[in-house]
């Protein structure tokens, strides 16, 4: 992960936030394992950093457009609790959980998780939908999948799970992209 220095609070919309740990760096902002009034949180800061394969417009305004197609269609993802979009920060449930990449990584059988993710891609498939399919997007809580990015895009076969992200949820594809 890239160096990020978050200062050690955070305000938004007025509550504050004690950052504890970057959680990962994506393509569209950081996310950080923070401490609210109510418990743990993430707090996604939208960053502006070039991207040579994904074009952006406003990245806030789609992450918000994005959380609440997938919602109405029923994706499992954590909850949206606040956006501030002066600061262009998103709160977001924290699941806590290891990612699928996580377990790949630690040889852990992850076959129990195929069904679900196949059951996500149809799902979004047949509202004309893409999520992005990277292991790193998915964490287990009590033996469910969330997709934990709100990203979205119009689907296109080349960029579905039987085509593109179907690879990458087995240890030797994801190896090979760290």
């Amino acid at each position: 992960m890239k160096s990020f220095d978050p200062t050690p609070t955070e305000s938004v919309n007025q509550k504050s936030y004690r950052i504890l740990r970057p959680l990962g760096h994506g393509k569209g902002g950081y996310s950080l394992l923070a401490m609210g009034e109510k418990g743990f949180v993430v707090l996604k800061k939208i960053h502006h950093e070039p991207c040579s394969y994904y074009q952006f417009g406003n990245k806030l305004q789609s992450e918000l457009h994005d959380y609440r197609r997938l919602k109405e269609i029923g994706i499992r993802m954590p909850l949206l609790l606040d956006a501030d979009e002066s600061k262009e920060i998103l709160v977001k449930e924290y699941l806590e959980g290891k990612t699928i990449a996580e377990e790949i990584e630690e040889g852990e059988d992850i076959s129990a998780y195929l069904p679900q993710i196949e059951e996500m891609a149809e799902c979004a498939k047949a509202n004309g939908l893409n999520i992005d399919y990277y292991p790193t997007n998915f964490i287990v809580k009590d033996g469910l999948l969330y997709y934990i990015d709100y990203e979205c895009n119009a689907y296109m076969e080349e960029w579905s799970y039987p085509v593109w992200g179907k690879k990458y949820w087995v240890k030797e594809e994801l190896v090979k992209q760290n």
